[in-house]
């Protein structure tokens, strides 16, 4: 039977209301023309089957829907008697997808790209994706400042009705920013304000920070930057005109040019509150930081806005709303400003959610939390709660939201979502010193147990002169009033026989103890401790005439029952990175009745840090210690005091400073000691804003001075140098590079120092 095409006939089936053929039942259907699809794909999209009576509008709908599908370039429906007879044309199948050129991105994470969006091996050719990857490419390449970048895409047919998709890339040299220009500046110097800007001309860390590489989104930064400088020195009428951005003819330079209209300089004539003040205006007066006869700055206003709103904030009105509306007086070149203040309604905190917190239970964030569920809206509180979860250590993140609970107009919900950091840390270690030899060291330090809480840590440290184990465990809540309890256990050696250029003794120490934590408000702790140790020494002839005296006098074995009170207030923004506040503490060590020794110890310490900029912290620390014996006792010389080293004076060798016996150039200890630090930090170029790694420069200075010296602050020894710290995954790293500035003859110098663990 001859085989009529039906699909031949739909333009005019459509153009026209007549018939393009008789309606047939039909009897069979056969596909023709596949190679990769199968025949039951083609059956499952045509809407007709064996029985059904085909219709033009039927035969309309086959070749849409087979068409949609995207396998095929072309569909033909005919009829060979009572059987309808499928006919397509496969497109190609990608046989492979290849990149020629490629040095800025990764081929592998390219395809991968692609084949989230549909082009991959294997898949069906489409020229549109095709085009669309190519321009896509491209864009990833000027984002990265390769204007130059010339991309052609070549399409090979292969056997099998296959192609192969080749991506021919010739990068070029990327763009350098040349030239920046601020044009219509008089207040200021244009290099000072260049200097504020991310985006520079090519420097000496450019290299590393990608700064002098054109990005629209940096660029945007900096105008906001330009735009706040001048509104904050009272230049109210302040605008930037227009900014162009220029590329030379072979596309390595770029040039930026920035126009501004600078105004006139404004200064406020007045500031008055109105509206709905609730609390007395004069309470809400002293929170507006801008003055009359001052110059405008919207920093400050900002700044008094927030603060009432804060400050309504405290007393449950979470939504208050507080807008400054100036008035200007162009010919004076003045402005005031009315403060309107609308609290809203008052609301309180229906439900604390806690999220992202995959290990650490709730109870552990829950108790920290100062703001209740089912009371008033209290802003302090929130902050005060985000502060004590990020004391903790726990995490790397800590954000608190106050959203308005649906259908309600006086509930809020408290959101505090954290990230959780790695709290335990195995770390092993191997060192080399001229004086302990080879030295082994390994810890195993859990600081959330099992998302307690709790921490539970477990060293060793073993050298050919120490040797030190210790087991530690600590409850922060003993007591549902947060009374903290901890338990110590240790043992050392000290062994110094093998040394022959100095003096010798050997001591071994046993003990262990309880300690307790009792806060006595938000920011104060009292802690207490008692604990058990028992030395036994060991001197020879070798050994100094005052430690044989010693031993002579009070026996070789001493048994110390050890109290001691500590008191310390805390106010820092962060455990790991505090960038505001201080930590103060005050403490005693004794000797109590029960033992063979009679000794104290003092100790007075203060660490403060100051936000510079959101960049820039400067931290600042200081301490003194005072030990001696009492009831006749002499203080034990196991239990003087060092300095030097990276946990005090930075640049001299560890527990180096101080009296020395003239004989054996031994470090003898003092009974007093004295160190001050301060240190400028700022994140690691390039790491934008996180802390995790920071950079700094350090002064330091200190002395230790025995019973028989005199304080005299003319000894101390200076030095200064940078220092690295890092957050690492295996614990906080410190690394120090210094210089002494006064250093004396017999002084131990070590300018590269490092060392793990938390210190100032």
């Amino acid at each position: 039977m001859t085989k009529k095409p039906i699909a031949s006939l739909i333009a005019a089936l459509l153009a026209s209301p007549a018939l393009a053929f008789e309606p047939f039942t039909i009897t069979d259907i056969r596909v023709e023309g596949i190679q990769r699809t199968e025949a039951g794909t083609v059956f499952g999209y045509l809407p007709v089957k064996v029985g059904d009576v085909m219709t033009d509008e039927r035969a309309a709908d086959a070749v849409k829907r087979l068409f949609g599908t995207g396998f095929f370039k072309d569909v033909r429906l005919e009829i060979d008697g009572g059987v309808l007879v499928v006919l397509v044309e496969e497109r190609p199948a990608i046989a492979a997808i290849d990149f020629v050129g490629l040095k800025a991105f990764d081929k592998d994470q390219l395809r991968k790209g692609l084949k989230d969006v549909g082009l991959a091996e294997s898949r069906i050719f489409d020229r549109a994706l095709v085009e669309r990857a190519e321009q896509e490419l491209k864009r990833q390449y000027l984002s990265q400042g390769y204007y130059a970048v010339q991309i052609t895409t070549t399409v090979t047919p292969l056997e099998r009705n296959r192609v192969g998709i080749n991506f021919n890339v010739q990068e070029g040299e990327i763009a350098r920013i040349k030239q920046i220009n601020i044009i219509g500046t008089k207040a200021f110097d244009e290099d000072d304000l260049l200097d504020l800007f991310v985006l520079r001309t090519p420097g000496w860390f450019t290299w590393y920070t990608k700064n002098d590489q054109y990005s629209k989104q940096k660029l945007t930064g900096d105008l906001e930057t330009l735009r706040s400088h001048y509104l904050d020195r009272g230049y109210l009428e302040f605008n930037v005109e227009s900014t162009q951005v220029a590329i030379s003819p072979d596309k390595q330079d770029i040039y930026i040019t920035i126009n501004v209209s600078e105004g006139n300089k404004y200064a406020v004539s007045s500031v008055k509150l109105a509206g709905e003040l609730l609390l007395p205006e004069d309470e809400l007066i002293k929170l507006v930081k801008i003055m009359p006869g001052e110059s405008y700055s919207r920093e400050k206003l900002t700044e008094s806005t927030k603060a009432i709103g804060d400050r309504l904030g405290n007393e449950g009105y979470a939504f208050a709303n507080v807008n400054a509306a100036p008035e200007v007086d162009k010919e004076r070149h003045e402005v005031a400003f009315t403060i309107f203040v609308d609290p809203g309604r008052r609301v309180y905190v229906r439900r604390i959610n806690v999220t992202g917190n995959a290990r650490t239970r709730d109870e552990v964030v829950r108790r920290e939390m100062r703001q209740m569920e089912a009371s008033w809206y209290d802003g302090d509180k929130i902050n005060k709660s985000r502060t004590r979860v990020d004391r903790l250590g726990y995490f790397d993140e800590v954000a608190i939201e106050t959203p308005a609970v649906a259908g309600t107009t006086d509930q809020v919900d408290v959101n505090i979502n954290v990230k959780e950091r790695p709290t335990g840390s195995l770390a092993l270690g191997v060192g080399f010193s001229s004086t302990e030899k080879i030295t082994l060291s390994g810890s195993i330090q859990q600081q959330n147990l099992f998302g307690t809480g709790n921490s539970l840590g477990l060293s060793v440290n073993t050298s050919k002169v120490n040797t030190v184990y210790s087991l530690s465990y600590t409850n922060p809540y003993s007591t549902v009033d947060g009374v903290s309890r901890g338990v110590d256990l240790y043992h050392r050696k000290y062994d110094n026989t093998s040394l022959t250029s100095v003096a010798t003794y050997a001591a071994r120490s046993s003990g262990g103890g309880l300690r307790f934590g009792i806060p006595i408000s938000e920011d104060d702790t009292i802690n207490l401790g008692l604990a058990y140790d028992k030395t036994k020494l060991k001197v020879d002839s070798t050994s100094l005439q005052r430690y044989q005296d010693y031993v002579s006098e009070f026996g070789d074995t001493n048994t110390t029952l050890l109290g001691s009170f500590n008191w310390s207030r805390q106010t820092v923004d962060s455990r790991f990175y505090p960038t505001r506040g201080y930590i103060q503490s005050v403490g005693i060590e004794t000797a109590l009745p029960g033992g063979n020794l009679r000794y104290y110890k003092l100790s007075y310490q203060q660490q403060r840090f100051f936000p510079l900029s959101k960049k820039v912290t400067l931290a600042l620390n200081g301490e003194f210690g005072y030990a001696n014996g009492y009831a006749g006792y002499q203080l034990p010389f196991f239990k003087n005091y060092y300095a030097g080293g990276i946990g005090s004076v930075r640049s001299y060798e560890p527990g180096s400073l101080g009296p020395v016996d003239a004989s054996t150039d031994q470090r003898l200890g003092g009974n007093r000691r004295l160190i001050l630090n301060g240190e400028l930090l700022v994140p690691m170029p390039g790491t934008g804003l996180d802390k995790s790694i920071r950079l700094g420069a350090f002064i330091d200075g200190g002395q230790v001075w025995g019973a028989d010296d005199e304080v005299d602050l003319s000894t101390l020894r200076y030095s200064y140098g940078v220092v690295l710290a890092w957050s690492s995954p295996i614990g906080p790293l410190k690394f120090s590079f210094g210089q002494p500035i006064n250093k004396k003859e017999g002084d131990k110098i070590q300018r590269l120092q490092f060392q793990m663990g938390t210190v100032f």
